[in-house]
């Protein structure tokens, strides 16, 4: 079977089992079946591809038609013009929080300051910022310890092993160091709307780094609280947080001794990220 048949077979299959991006997805599916990139391979749809590629694309496909997210399939996700290695233990990085790793880039550029990432998942905020900040140094850490296996390997990835440590403990512990920037991605979704996210995420993400709660404020408010506590006096706590959720949140953090500095809206001009200073 030549490439472009091979494309179309895979794109047929993808959309009877209602992915939106079956052509998209069977490009990229067949380019991991040739260990190509996806250019390269729609550069010759004349090329004639072997049967044991066929068979790994079939599992491929097969594994996709149940709305297994592209990002577990490949076993990575690009973030901050990076590759991340991901998997199920992982929340897939989303472009919207890339919107909270340039601002607090433009904020500490050129500065020397230690980092605390709570809910590490892959490392990708504390490994973006890190890798602009060259003076910086950080923790991430994670009650997942598969997470953390993840998060390190990433950090070995992007040469940030000496910088970087990822540890596998819950927020409830007791930190003996400060820092000057706390920064979390918590998981923010309303317990009874987690069965109207679509099959790629429920089926497939994590079920930890999305529930919040009933109120979906359960772990934001533990942030906050223990941000306190663990933040220099005029540090910054930066905050991903869920649309809909800024007034509420905003109340928490009055209530707790913060100052807001800056909200970042997403594309969709929501407010998804909250930045502030704990007086």
């Amino acid at each position: 079977m030549k490439t472009l048949e091979t494309i179309k077979l895979g794109s047929k299959i993808l959309k009877e089992n209602k992915i939106k991006s079956h052509i998209l997805d069977s490009e990229i599916l067949l380019s991991k079946s040739l260990n190509k990139l996806r250019e390269e391979v729609l550069i010759d749809l004349d090329r004639e591809i072997e049967e044991k590629n066929i068979l790994v694309f079939k599992k491929y496909l097969k594994r996709r038609s149940r709305h297994e997210p592209i990002a577990y399939i490949l076993e990575e996700k690009e973030f901050w013009s990076k590759k991340f290695a991901v998997n199920k233990s992982t929340l897939i990085p989303r472009p919207e929080t890339e919107l909270l790793v340039e601002k607090l880039l433009k904020i500490y550029k050129g500065k020397k300051i230690s980092i605390l990432d709570i809910g590490t998942g892959s490392g990708c905020i504390l490994i973006s910022l890190l890798s602009d900040l060259k003076q910086s140094t950080g923790v991430g850490i994670d009650i997942s310890a598969n997470a953390i296996l993840v998060a390190k390997k990433n950090a070995l990835k992007h040469k940030l092993k000496k910088r970087i440590k990822f540890i596998n403990k819950s927020l409830n512990t007791i930190f003996v160091k400060k820092f000057d920037l706390v920064v979390s991605n918590p998981p923010y979704i309303e317990k009874k709307d987690i069965k109207n996210l679509s099959n790629d995420i429920k089926r497939y993400e994590p079920r930890i780094a999305l529930d919040g709660g009933n109120d979906g404020l359960d772990v934001i408010k533990k942030v906050i609280y223990k941000s306190k506590n663990i933040l220099k006096i005029n540090g910054t706590l930066a905050l991903e947080i869920g649309k809909g959720q800024i007034k509420k949140v905003s109340n928490i953090l009055i209530d707790n001794n913060f100052r807001i500095k800056n909200v970042i809206e997403d594309y969709k001009t929501n407010v998804r990220c909250v930045l502030a200073t704990y007086k």
